[in-house]
């Protein structure tokens, strides 16, 4: 792998696969150099036109289910909060604030999928800036800096063709969702894969009928 590789890793906090894909950012390879960065997840929603899971009742409950059983199977600590989902944006806008290092991101993570804090009232964002001890995140989240790099960073996610989180994006390549960590990881020891003939073939397969909406 070259030594100077670097990857995007767009991410909400809304997301427990992006908590547990944080979880295992152990396994990458220490050469590659990840930039953290928060998105609305809901702005790529209204891009794409389609439903978040948890705005579709059984896939809803399908979802927490198997982030409760893929969290068991990694061995992860986890805990899902009371209320699903939640507002993220003074989160998002507090990370941004706060420089988006990995130590914060992954304290807040942990701090809603790991300690089972609920996210929906004030008081609750409250408890977390104490938790935090960032007395005055109020201040931070409401400067114009913080929300345009939010807003930014969304729109990078949407220009780089990103329609769902957690996901890596590494030069022209995407890799979504928690489940892909090992594509990433084989795709980083074998970067030659994806300009196979096969792979090439199947990323360009004609549409085969439209469905009318």
């Amino acid at each position: 792998m070259p030594s100077a590789m670097q990857a995007d890793w767009y991410f909400d906090f809304n997301s427990p696969y992006a908590y547990l894909q944080l979880e295992q950012f152990g396994l990458l390879p220490p050469e590659l150099h990840v930039n953290l960065r928060p998105i609305v997840f809901g702005a790529l929603l209204g891009h794409w036109e389609h439903k978040g899971p948890a705005e579709i009742p059984e896939k809803r409950k399908h979802t927490y289910r198997y982030t409760q059983f893929r969290a068991e199977q990694l061995g992860i600590p986890f805990r899902m909060p009371p209320a699903h989902p939640f507002n993220p944006i003074s989160l998002l806008r507090l990370t941004v604030a706060m420089g988006s290092g990995k130590d914060l991101v992954q304290k807040i993570f942990r701090y809603i999928w790991q300690q089972g804090n609920g996210m929906t009232s004030p008081q609750d964002w409250q408890a977390l800036c104490t938790y935090l001890d960032i007395p005055n995140a109020d201040d931070l989240i409401g400067q114009e800096a913080v929300k345009l790099e939010l807003r930014a960073n969304t729109d990078r996610a949407l220009a780089q063709g990103v329609f769902g989180i957690p996901t890596f994006a590494l030069g022209p390549h995407l890799f979504w969702g928690e489940d892909a960590t090992g594509m990433l990881l084989h795709h980083l020891a074998h970067p030659e894969w994806l300009d196979s003939e096969e792979l090439r073939r199947i990323s360009d397969l004609p549409v085969g009928i439209v469905r009318k909406i």
